[in-house]
């Protein structure tokens, strides 16, 4: 069954389909889109509900309802806990340590998450049970750091050896040499030591290696992402567009545009994209996913959606524009097409025409070269169809 499409997307099709110019079908709108006429009407039709014009459940109501789902389901996997918790305990013959039981009711489908929040006992301890136990020289570690911290939060002047000697006090002796080597991996200095790096911002650290070296080929789809964040002026303040390009067919097969550059803007154009390809039934697994050093790139929420989706990151030299050229070169052609063309009065306006120029002409009118004169929707859908004669 395919998945639905990303929100964004949809509302941007209703958007233009509203503000259509006479003589433009909604037929037409969504043949430009890719989608058929009945699903551009549902989502139209949806879009009255939720604004009110007309009768039936909103999109907030659909999502109190799949919230009550969810929490009745929720509430049945905490009666199971309890029911074999207390089947558990019952049996005197077994010992008291709860993490078989949270195993065993992992393997019936409750999650882990669900049972420790139940049973009141942290989920770490119970995944480093289950790979095995702790080895001393990694206890000891532990205890050593925990000793220098607390020494370090007590008094933040003190260096290595100051802390050390707090540390021996404890009962946590070491050398100088191993209090220096844990309080830089953690980064506890005085708070009077000397500058570190340079004065001024410094280009932060690559979160994963150069895994393209400005080789922008793919042999299939979803092998190779690029992905980048452009902005550009309204009069209303920046509009901020990520973009994520499969480098195969050339298509955006993800977006997200907003007046903020967070590092939500990278999360929703990345989940977006695994969305697009998985309403087409493909598989995003394994894809390396290609991005410059900004900040949006490396933070925690981009790096989690990587690893939810089973992606691979990549990064590219810092101030080095040609480490992602095949990205550059689509937004100076979005520049040339759409931001330049004009003054922008809203950022309403300048989100209709990126849209509208991304799906009706890049994606389905604008032939590329290295397609053999194919559009990117035309080129994969021409290579979907000779696969299956090639096998």
């Amino acid at each position: 069954m395919p998945k639905p499409y990303p929100q964004e997307f949809r509302d941007d099709v209703v958007r233009v389909a509203r503000q259509r110019e006479e003589g433009v079908t909604i037929k037409q709108v969504a043949k430009d889109f890719g989608i058929s006429e009945s699903c551009l009407t549902n989502w139209m039709t949806q879009a009255d509900r939720d604004a009110g014009i007309r009768p039936g459940p909103d999109r907030e109501e659909l999502a109190e309802l799949r919230e009550a789902k969810r929490r009745i389901r929720l509430l049945e996997q905490e009666n199971e806990v309890l029911r074999r918790a207390a089947a558990y305990l019952s049996q005197e013959h077994l010992p008291k340590m709860m993490y078989p039981l949270v195993r065993e009711l992992a393997v019936d489908g409750i999650p882990v998450t669900v049972t420790c929040r139940v049973l009141k006992i942290a989920r770490q301890p119970y995944y480093r049970w289950l790979k095995g136990p702790v080895t001393d020289a990694e206890l000891a570690a532990a205890h050593r750091a925990n000793a220098l911290f607390d020494a370090h939060r007590d008094d933040p002047e003190f260096g290595h050896r100051l802390l050390a000697d707090e540390a021996r006090d404890v009962g946590e002796g070491m050398c100088d040499r191993t209090a220096w080597r844990i309080c830089s991996e953690n980064g506890w200095w005085s708070v009077f030591g000397k500058k570190r790096g340079k004065n001024g911002r410094k280009p932060g650290p690559p979160a994963h290696e150069d895994l393209v070296e400005r080789d922008f080929t793919a042999a299939g789809p979803n092998q190779l992402w690029l992905t980048d964040i452009t902005e550009h002026g309204t009069g209303e303040g920046k509009l901020y567009l990520c973009a994520v390009k499969d480098v195969w067919s050339g298509r955006i097969v993800g977006y997200s545009i907003d007046a903020r550059m967070k590092s939500r803007l990278a999360v929703q154009a990345l989940d977006n994209a695994v969305a697009t390809r998985a309403a087409h039934g493909m598989d995003v697994a394994g894809c390396i996913v290609h991005s410059d050093r900004g900040s949006q790139f490396r933070s925690r929420k981009y790096l989690a959606a990587l690893r939810r989706h089973h992606l691979v990151g990549s990064m590219g030299q810092v101030g080095t524009s040609a480490d992602n050229a095949a990205m550059e070169s689509f937004f100076a052609l979005l520049q040339k097409n759409v931001l330049d063309r004009r003054r922008w009065a809203t950022r309403q306006d300048l989100r209709i025409s990126i849209v509208t120029w991304l799906e009706r002409t890049y994606h389905r009118r604008r032939r590329q070269d290295r397609l053999g004169r194919l559009t990117p929707i035309e080129y994969e859908a021409t290579m979907a169809t000779a696969a299956p004669q090639a096998a």
